[in-house]
């Protein structure tokens, strides 16, 4: 059997699964073309958690990383949250623990503490708000207190602190994203802007302030996505996760649209396949099952921070 063959039965044999299962599939949008292709829906963490809440379905598979299948076991408590392949986590939140939460919160006590939805339900549970790239500005400009803390990605905390004109302390110091600040450096968009000069460019806020002012537009994924068909030009470049640029192509086949770095991969995405993904629908595990006291707490900070907005 050819790959192409072996990968269309796999896709026929997981939505004959998710029709026997009333099972959806929702993907992130830095999952592989395979997979988006197999989805019911493609999005941003947020964009899928309420996706699934609305959903007409007993079964959610959560085809990216781990805490996005936590948010969303938080929002749906009535269905069954399947996660292919639970060692799939987040570099990112990695550098965000409890232990290091309490000490910058004796440190300073009276900041609140935003944290980023790139984070594990136990540091979420600790946190004042709970934002995504997209609506981190936006909340925190509304906060009364001046001095905020914000993590775990620190370039997210420097791109906010510069449009909210707050003090902005960055909970670790060091967190990053390896993918946005490694490997779309300086180097990759002046190469991709040298290839293609006439391309505009749009960059995550996770890269580096730095290299963030090197961009005709810095935003979430579903920002880009939305300023793609809002910014004259036909070409573009985009400064995240290389998946984003297929999700991009299929919303704009008439607009080039490529990667600036065709090999900014996170593995821990692309650990979610076509196989995996069969198999939890058979097995019907891994499940994601969330303690009743912290799925109320994350849930209740989740509303107040959307009432923010």
């Amino acid at each position: 059997m050819s790959y192409n063959c072996y990968v269309d039965k796999l896709k026929k044999d997981i939505r004959s699964l998710c029709e026997k299962r009333r099972a959806v599939i929702l993907a992130h949008n830095y999952q592989s073309p395979e997979v988006q292709d197999v989805a019911d829906y493609v999005g941003d963490s947020l964009e899928l958690a309420r996706k699934a809440v609305n959903a007409d379905a007993d079964v959610i598979v959560l085809a990216g990383v781990s805490f996005m299948a936590e948010v969303v076991a938080v929002l749906n408590e009535e269905k069954i949250i399947l996660h292919p392949v639970r060692e799939s986590g987040c570099p990112l939140a990695d550098f965000l623990n409890v232990r290091t939460i309490k000490k910058f919160r004796k440190k300073y006590p009276r900041a609140p503490l935003v944290l980023y939805v790139n984070s594990y339900a136990k540091a979420k549970t600790y946190a004042d708000y709970i934002v995504t790239s997209a609506s981190a500005a936006k909340l925190i400009s509304k906060l009364d207190e001046e001095t905020v803390l914000f993590g775990p990605d620190k370039n997210l905390a420097a791109y906010v602190a510069e449009r909210t004109g707050k003090k902005i302390i960055a909970v670790p110091p060091n967190g990053c994203c390896y993918v946005h600040e490694y490997l779309i450096t300086r180097y990759h968009i002046e190469k991709a802007k040298s290839e293609r000069p006439s391309a505009k460019v749009l960059v995550h806020p996770e890269v580096l302030p730095e290299n963030q002012k090197m961009a005709d537009h810095i935003g979430s994924t579903s920002q880009m996505l939305k300023a793609i068909n809002e910014l004259e030009g036909d070409t573009f470049l985009l400064g995240t996760e290389e998946a984003l640029s297929y999700r991009a192509s299929k919303l704009y086949p008439n607009k080039k649209i490529y990667p600036i770095n065709p090999r900014a991969i996170c593995i821990d995405m692309k650990k979610i396949n076509l196989l995996n993904i069969k198999e939890c629908l058979e097995r019907m595990k891994p499940r994601i099952r969330m303690e009743k006291k912290e799925r109320l707490k994350i849930r209740s900070i989740l509303e107040r921070s959307f009432e923010m907005l």
